[in-house]
């Protein structure tokens, strides 16, 4: 014979019901943690460094054309139900290995055809955005937010014979503008959206000191299932995309560099994430 449940167990949608909670659920405050594994891979990626460096194809010509790793770790803090200040952290460290099919130039670095080169795209990133949820239902959720970025750039072309690098390093801020929606059924199965992203052609609103055109856009579908009363599994199919054009006073190690940067990209991750709430 099955042991008899309480009213709040009853009402527990979660697969494995548990007594045991982590917040209280009748609190004012909460705490949220996420984590997110799979693999990342590029549908289209280019950059220039200089006026009159070489418009390099990093999927066909860097050979980013397979699958890296993906981790992405974030925080949640829950204020009074509907009032959330989230913390993201996303590291991108891609590092391939390629053989130059015609002379490619980075700003006053030139690397002739065939010669061998490794080459690192990083481009982690932190966030810390504030939302507000227009329902009180918590089995709904349609939130519209805004906060800050920062970027933390490194992209390094060197040939495997250590004579010849080019250094490109971009340290930045900008804002962003968010959007998030959830829908949990009685039986504890949800889906979920979410996106973060902000053009901006404007110095200052772009979180630089030049008028250099920049767009970020990271969204996301979602299916979950709530394992306990505390526990979350989800997949997760995400867009990450954006980049920038136009001249900056910083951003080039290399000397003689005039700070001139186009970058652009459209990535997909799948992964797999637990949630802790």
């Amino acid at each position: 014979m099955a042991p008899l449940r309480t009213q709040a167990q009853a009402d527990d949608p979660a697969m494995f019901p548990t007594s045991f909670r982590l917040n209280n659920p009748t609190g004012n405050v909460a705490l949220f943690a996420f984590a997110e594994i799979g693999a990342l891979g590029f549908a289209h990626h280019t950059f220039q460094s200089g006026k009159n460096g070489t418009l390099f194809d990093l999927r066909t010509e860097g050979n980013q054309s397979t699958m890296f790793l993906f981790v992405r770790l974030s925080a949640e803090l829950n204020l009074w139900k509907r009032h959330s200040l989230i913390f993201v952290y996303q590291p991108i460290d891609v590092r391939t290995e390629a053989v130059t099919k015609r002379d490619v130039s980075f700003d006053q670095v030139t690397f002739p055809t065939g010669t061998p080169i490794d080459v690192r795209y990083g481009f982690d990133f932190y966030r810390l955005t504030y939302q507000f949820d227009i329902f009180k239902s918590p089995r709904y959720e349609l939130a519209f937010g805004l906060g800050g970025q920062l970027r933390n750039a490194k992209i390094v072309f060197g040939s495997v014979d250590g004579r010849q690098r080019s250094i490109s390093d971009d340290l930045g801020f900008v804002p962003v503008l968010r959007l998030r929606g959830r829908y949990t059924f009685a039986n504890g199965v949800w889906l979920g959206m979410e996106a973060d992203g902000f053009y901006a052609n404007i110095r200052g609103i772009n979180g630089g000191r030049s008028d250099v055109e920049g767009a970020i856009l990271d969204a996301s579908l979602r299916a979950g299932i709530t394992l306990t009363s505390y526990l979350d599994a989800f997949v997760n199919v995400r867009y990450l995309g954006g980049g920038g054009t136009g001249t900056s006073s910083s951003g080039s190690d290399n000397l003689g560099g005039d700070g001139y940067t186009y970058n652009w990209l459209h990535a997909l991750a799948v992964s797999l994430g637990f949630g802790i709430r």
